[in-house]
């Protein structure tokens, strides 16, 4: 891990905002672009924060385009000035995201992360394996045994004798030899154990004891919703979606993770059902068996803009 201070990483990642905007800008020249180079190749930790920022920009690729169309049935000057006013839009959007609260630094400088769509498996510690879905992001302490989910879904499998540590905002999990998925919500945490026993230790002083089978949602005020553990679930961490006759909006909002950009659908898509076992690593693939099998079309504006339409019944 780096050494670097927290304030010192602050300054690389309003450094890394800061090019990213100059690059977009309409008046970046190739002396820009060269002092970029110089600064990108000073350091590992600068060129760490430039690709952060490059995966961060992905998430706007659809702005642009989509304000754009908007602009082009206006007059020639007209024009001109709304495209240049959406450029600006697209060049500083990200880079205020980047160091404002809308995305905290430390989602995208934590230890490790995945960006959308991106699933990363790696040995964390003795005995223990770490696996990050979609967008996830998670600190290291490993000479403590602790880990920090920052943001997203992890799943661990252990098999330790010394005891490791999940911290959430609720709440601390404790595994030794376990195998568990954690994921992290607005307002909740829910744990599910797939096997083995865990410690759970949540707000209000509540602590329970959690064995395989078991699921329950982590809260500022104690443990809820317990449930039996549903095998379907965890099924990402073979990069697949498994659906049993599930509602079409619901699936579609678990889809939308693992996909950048936009995707929407009309509201009276919603209670359809879907069943089938899809592949996450290719949503374009999902939407098109979704059109041959339910009755929609899939409206594609660009690449990262994608709605979902009731399918008209022929006259």
């Amino acid at each position: 891990m780096s050494r670097l201070t927290q304030a010192e990483r602050k300054d690389i990642t309003r450094a890394a905002a800061r090019w990213l905007a100059l690059l977009d800008a309409e008046d970046c020249s190739e002396a820009d672009r060269a002092r970029l180079a110089q600064w990108r190749n000073r350091s590992s930790e600068h060129e760490q924060a430039w690709q952060r920022a490059l995966q961060l920009r992905q998430r706007f690729a659809v702005l642009p385009s989509a304000l754009s169309l908007a602009a082009l049935d206006r007059p020639d000057l007209g024009r001109r000035v709304a495209v240049k006013r959406v450029l600006g839009v697209g060049a500083l959007l990200p880079a205020a995201w980047l160091v404002g609260r809308q995305l905290p630094v430390q989602e995208w400088t934590a230890d490790v992360h995945t960006a959308t769509g991106e699933q990363q498996r790696m040995p964390l510690t003795q005995g223990v394996e770490l696996q990050l879905n979609t967008g996830s992001a998670v600190n290291l302490d490993l000479a403590a045994r602790r880990l920090m989910l920052v943001r997203g879904e992890v799943a661990l499998y252990a098999a330790a004798r010394e005891p490791l540590s999940v911290i959430l905002p609720q709440g601390v999990l404790t595994l030794r030899e376990a195998e568990v998925c954690v994921r992290r919500y607005d307002d909740h945490c829910r744990v599910a154990v797939a096997r083995g026993r865990v410690q759970l230790a949540a707000g209000g002083g509540a602590s329970e004891l959690l064995d395989g089978g078991q699921q329950v949602s982590v809260t500022a005020t104690g443990l809820s919703d317990w449930a039996s553990y549903d095998p379907t679930l965890p099924d990402w961490r073979n990069g697949v979606l498994l659906a049993d006759n599930q509602p079409l909006g619901d699936f579609l909002r678990e889809l939308r993770r693992y996909r950048p950009g936009v995707l929407r659908w009309d509201p009276a898509l919603e209670r359809l059902r879907v069943t089938g076992s899809f592949r996450v690593d290719d949503t374009d693939q999902v939407l098109a068996l979704l059109a041959a099998s339910l009755p929609l079309n899939v409206q594609t504006r660009t690449r990262y803009w994608v709605s979902l339409e009731p399918r008209k019944k022929n006259a």
